[in-house]
C-alpha cells in the first residue's frame, strides 16, 4: 500500500508541474484532463501527507519513551504514543477506502419516480416524505435535486413525482 501511495505522490507532483506548464495552460482540453486528475488524487496524497506525519511523530515518541524520564513526561509520552497509533488506525483506514477503484457511474445522474399506488391519501402522504428524505438526504451530500415532474394532493403528499 505505502508503495502505491508514494507513486501516487510522485504522479501528483508530476501533475503540479505539468499545470504549471505555459503550453499546458495555453491548451483548455489538456488543463482541464490534468486539473481533473489532480482534484482527483489531491484527496489521497492529503491523507498519506497526514498519514507520514503521524508516523514520524510515533517513532520520535517511542525513541523518547526508551530514554529515562520522569514520571510525569512518561504518562504523557504513552498517551502521546496512544493517541498516534489510533490516529494511524484510523489514516490507514480511511487510506484504504481511498484507493479503492472509483465506479464509473459514480458521477451520472440517477431519475427517480416516486409512485403514491393503492392506498389513497395516506399512500400519497407516505410518497411526500419518501421525497422530502431523499432531497434531505441529497441535500446532506450537496446534491443537486430537481424536479422534473409532480402531481401533488391537497394534503401536501403526491400521487407522483419524478426528480433527478
Amino acid at each position: 500500500m505505502l508503495e502505491k501511495l508514494k507513486a501516487l505522490e510522485q504522479k501528483y507532483e508530476e501533475l503540479n508541474k505539468q499545470m504549471s506548464d505555459p503550453d499546458v495552460l495555453s491548451d483548455p482540453s489538456t488543463y482541464k484532463q490534468l486539473a481533473k486528475t489532480h482534484s482527483d488524487l489531491s484527496e489521497v496524497v492529503g491523507k498519506y501527507r497526514e498519514y507520514l506525519e503521524v508516523l514520524t511523530g510515533l517513532e520520535e515518541a517511542e525513541a523518547m519513551l526508551e530514554e529515562p524520564q520522569d514520571a510525569d513526561f512518561l504518562s504523557m509520552l504513552n498517551e502521546e504514543v496512544a493517541t498516534l497509533t489510533n490516529d494511524r488506525e484510523r489514516l490507514e483506514d480511511e487510506l484504504q477506502v481511498l484507493l479503492l477503484p472509483k465506479d464509473p457511474n459514480d458521477e451520472k445522474n440517477v431519475i427517480v419516480e416516486i409512485r403514491a399506488g393503492t392506498g389513497g391519501e395516506e399512500a400519497a402522504l407516505f410518497a411526500g416524505t419518501l421525497f422530502r428524505m431523499y432531497s434531505r438526504y441529497a441535500e446532506v451530500e450537496r446534491w443537486k435535486v430537481d424536479v422534473l415532474s409532480s402531481n401533488a394532493t391537497e394534503l401536501g403528499g403526491f400521487k407522483e413525482i419524478i426528480f433527478m
